[in-house]
């Protein structure tokens, strides 16, 4: 069998496979990351602590970090469990604004060279952009069996 006969055969199976899979993947992997990066803050050791700290300058940091962990893990339970997905969109939805404010309130802190050059906290903000995506992705399938 010739290397394009064996592409034609797997690619539709390999797609299937990842057609099947890839959304229950997609929940879980985001459901982690939430749930990491929440139980870091909530346990005082998160490197974004002092981005938190010196972004949400009006709360006390160590009342308001514990807070954010917590509602980060509460996202990421909750997208674990099928009919809490809504509360976890919901949930995602309000603090997302809230983890874009450093880019605005601190951009000393996220860019090199504005608004193209980003530092290692900016490149963490930004990737949110695909938490949100990911987010909506979830979100467009909570009326769904699946």
């Amino acid at each position: 069998m010739d290397l394009r006969k064996f592409f034609l055969k797997i690619d539709p199976l390999i797609a299937g496979w990842m057609n099947r899979h890839g959304f229950i993947f997609l929940r879980c992997s985001l459901a982690i990351v939430f749930i990491w990066f929440g139980g870091l803050k909530f346990t005082g050791i998160s490197p974004a602590n002092e981005l938190v700290a010196k972004t949400v300058y009006w709360f006390r940091p160590e009342v308001f970090i514990p807070i954010l962990g917590a509602w980060e893990v509460a996202i990421g339970v909750c997208l674990l469990i099928r009919p809490l997905i809504r509360v976890a969109i919901f949930l995602l939805l309000l603090q997302m604004p809230g983890t874009m404010l450093p880019l605005v309130l601190l951009p000393e802190v996220c860019f090199t060279y504005f608004p193209f050059g980003l530092t290692l906290e900016g490149q963490y903000i930004i990737k949110n952009l695909v938490l949100i995506s990911a987010a909506i992705v979830i979100g467009g399938t909570v009326r769904s069996k699946a």
